[in-house]
């Protein structure tokens, strides 16, 4: 017997999954690509206001915290003792439960347009813009799994396993 709620569930899952894999490939490569293209340009003066496109370099003092590691070898500086019982305790292994979601679609089955358009709706997308999104973000989805050929999962939790008993404790 299929559960209907259920079988509706992981489907939107698959959807939503192949829909976010192409999606998080272009965001990867288009913030390398941004950063690489705009220090490389250079603004004579600082400004400039061209025919359709303007740019600006600003230099903003701000102050920022220190990151964990700077802080911890400047903590390390200051109190060297007190500094090997912390580094020590950093770099303990500790034993962690995952807990995941393995997912996909079963062998001569195959999601329709319907579900993928679904996903994007609850994106915020018109149908009109979905229907246009749908071919080329489906075909790289494909492309791109074709290549992985693995099976998918969401991590959905995770739990401290305590190694004396093998308790587990929600991590923070």
């Amino acid at each position: 017997m299929i559960d209907e709620t259920l079988e509706r569930q992981v489907i939107e899952l698959v959807a939503a999954d192949r829909s976010y894999i192409p999606v998080s490939s272009m965001d990867g490569k288009l913030k390398r690509i941004r950063v690489g293209l705009a220090q490389a340009i250079q603004v004579p003066g600082g400004k400039y206001n061209g025919e359709r496109v303007y740019a600006r370099v600003d230099d903003d003092d701000c102050m920022k915290a220190r990151g964990i590691k700077e802080g911890i070898e400047e903590f390390a500086k200051q109190y060297p003792k007190h500094a090997s019982i912390l580094t020590g305790l950093i770099e303990e292994q500790r034993m962690e439960r995952e807990t995941h979601l393995y997912f996909g679609i079963n062998p001569g089955c195959r999601l329709t347009a319907e579900d993928y358009l679904g996903v994007m709706a609850n994106l915020g997308f018109t149908e009109a813009q979905a229907r246009t999104l749908y071919n080329p973000l489906i075909e790289t989805s494909r492309a791109i799994a074709k290549k992985r050929d693995e099976e998918r999962s969401v991590m959905i939790g995770s739990t401290l396993v305590n190694k004396s008993n093998n308790i587990a404790k929600p991590a923070a």
